[in-house]
């Protein structure tokens, strides 16, 4: 497949100028994952997400207590957690202006009586969450090392995580591994790795691959068809592109155990080079960032490209 069919997968002339027409928070990534431009090129543009597009308006969301503006029957910490996931995944500078002013308000954000009062950075109780909180965390300069020990001591012995490991399952949640492995790659670039987190991690990859990215490892049958379409944001769900892009970005070297994943991202993609929207989540989001299910995503585009190239590359 590697020699067939990646050709077919290459980012087009056309198709880039589309993701360069996008959100501030597209281009510099396409800058820096597709074209290889200098960090000068795209650090520019990525500083443009705090002021313009989607950061800009999520940023604009947020109250003075911290807590982000959401609908009446919304959970106030999952608005909250996603939308800071999602400006981190916007690629929001953590020392720009607006940045330091978000953290600075949200620090003080309590996850409610029921976790102790815990403030934001502090995480409460679910490893999917607190996944979540520590990459955020990390990014942004929170990084917590008691939210790493206790992640690190909840790995179970297939080498994931499950939030219902605590009522008793013993097999790991790909939806949970997969938010905790974010976590664990942001702390690590955030403050440097060490041997516990890079063996937890490693343990993970293995988790990941040895059941090719969405198979039971028991019967080898697919766990979910759902996987196989791509949404965005993503929030706490798993799918195979999440997958393949947490390996391309820790740098893991792709091996024969990606073929049939990185078979199901081609097949996604339309005549036109691009890839559509499959799917939209129902948590709880405050604007569309894409035009429709069924629609050309420049979200699912860009990811789907970048890891293509990974594949064919290892880079």
């Amino acid at each position: 497949m590697r020699n067939l069919e990646l050709a077919a997968g290459e980012a087009a002339e056309e198709v880039t100028a589309w993701l360069l027409d996008g959100d501030p928070a597209i281009r510099w990534q396409v800058l820096r994952d597709l074209l290889d431009q200098p960090a000068d090129a795209f650090e520019t543009e990525r500083a443009l997400t705090a002021f313009a597009g989607w950061g800009a308006r999520l940023l604009a969301l947020q109250r003075e207590d911290g807590n982000f503006a959401h609908a009446p029957d919304a959970r106030t910490w999952q608005v909250n957690l996603f939308c800071m996931k999602t400006l981190q995944n916007l690629g929001l500078p953590p020392a720009s202006a607006p940045a330091q002013a978000l953290v600075e308000r949200i620090r003080q954000v309590s996850w409610g009586p029921e976790f102790g009062d815990t403030r934001f950075f502090e995480g409460e109780v679910e490893p999917c969450i607190n996944g979540g909180v520590l990459a955020t965390g990390s990014w942004f300069g929170e990084a917590n090392e008691a939210l790493v020990a206790r992640l690190l001591s909840e790995q179970l012995d297939d080498g994931g995580w499950n939030c219902e490991a605590e009522r008793g399952s013993v097999r790991s949640s790909f939806h949970t591994t997969i938010c905790v492995l974010e976590g664990l790659l942001a702390y690590e670039r955030a403050v440097g790795a060490t041997p516990a987190v890079s063996a937890a991690r490693t343990r993970a990859h293995e988790y990941l691959l040895s059941r090719r990215l969405y198979h039971r490892l028991s019967t080898g049958e697919p766990i979910n068809p759902a996987w196989s379409r791509f949404g965005w944001p993503v929030y706490w769900r798993y799918d195979v592109l999440r997958g393949l892009d947490y390996l391309r970005d820790a740098g893991v070297a792709p091996d024969h155990r990606v073929d049939e994943a990185i078979g199901l991202v081609l097949a996604r993609r339309g005549a036109d080079g691009r890839w559509p929207l499959n799917v939209v989540h129902p948590e709880p989001i405050h604007f569309a960032m894409e035009h429709g299910v069924g629609e050309p995503s420049r979200w699912i585009t860009l990811r789907a490209l970048r890891v293509l190239r990974w594949y064919r590359t290892g880079r």
